[in-house]
């Protein structure tokens, strides 16, 4: 990681949904006042190429005369796992008009319902994602795997995590960590998880751990000593980085969102 590098102060934007959806504009512009450049979007419609009920080179005007930008987008792979190989395309293909149109320089996989997380899920996995990341590659953008909790459980003998890892193509699948979800869950420390596979990782989540009930929390409100870890991190090939908060905010969403930015330039922010 090059600690000289002027990262942006990035958001992942579905801590903020309800606000959103209320009022899209009016929250956006709070969201460049409280200092966030750089916007990590999700809700992607693959029917339409729209985000957030705007066609794709509509809502990157939007961000584009407000001041922000875009780097990464969750999309919902997840819902194509088990389609024919010929849908999955054309919804890979549908993600990379919108990203190329929005700028984004990463598309990422975000999730998995429940019922996906399986010892046969995680064995078909690898193939599944270079599969995907091929495509996106060729097309001149990165892919990248968003972790929650349940990569880092065990399945025959190995962590779905260790798997992503091991058994898929390093030029093809990059890797986003969520550091909440690797201190909550992971037997390995983040450090220890970079370690794995330093150039793979490219984007994080920075988010906190509520002291007691270990729900999210706001920066400096909560349990994870991110000015102990982030310096140990420096191996990663670090791009862009996000705060975010899923939920359990102390006021409200836009609130916590400021919170946690004055926290993050006051106390983290040296670190990157």
């Amino acid at each position: 990681m090059n600690k000289k590098k002027n990262y942006k102060l990035g958001l992942q934007a579905f801590t903020i949904r309800d606000a959103l959806k209320k009022d899209l504009i009016g929250s956006l512009k709070t969201v460049k006042s409280l200092g966030y450049a750089d916007l990590e979007l999700y809700g992607f419609n693959p029917e339409n190429t729209n985000y957030y009920g705007h066609e794709a080179a509509e809502f990157r005007n939007i961000l584009s005369d407000l001041g922000l930008s875009s780097s990464s987008c969750h999309y919902g792979f997840s819902d194509y796992m088990e389609t024919s190989r010929d849908e999955l395309n054309r919804y890979v293909d549908a993600c990379i008009s919108g990203a190329t149109t929005l700028d984004n320089s990463y598309i990422t996989w975000p999730w998995m319902a429940p019922e996906q997380r399986t010892e046969a899920t995680f064995k078909k996995l690898p193939e599944l994602l270079n599969h995907i990341g091929e495509r996106i590659t060729k097309a001149g953008l990165g892919f990248a795997y968003h972790n929650h909790d349940f990569e880092f459980l065990t399945y025959d003998g190995k962590t779905g995590y260790e798997r992503i890892i091991d058994e898929t193509d390093p030029s093809l699948v990059k890797l986003q960590l969520d550091l909440y979800w690797a201190v909550h869950s992971s037997q390995k420390s983040p450090k220890e998880l970079i370690a794995m596979a330093p150039e793979r990782f490219v984007m994080w989540h920075i988010k906190d751990m509520d002291k007691v009930t270990r729900d999210y929390s706001e920066l400096g409100n909560g349990s994870i000593d991110y000015v102990a870890l982030l310096p140990q991190l420096d191996t990663s090939a670090l791009k862009y980085y996000y705060l975010e908060q899923g939920g359990n905010y102390a006021t409200n969403s836009m609130q916590s969102i400021a919170d946690s930015a004055v926290h993050f330039k006051e106390n983290l922010q040296q670190y990157l």
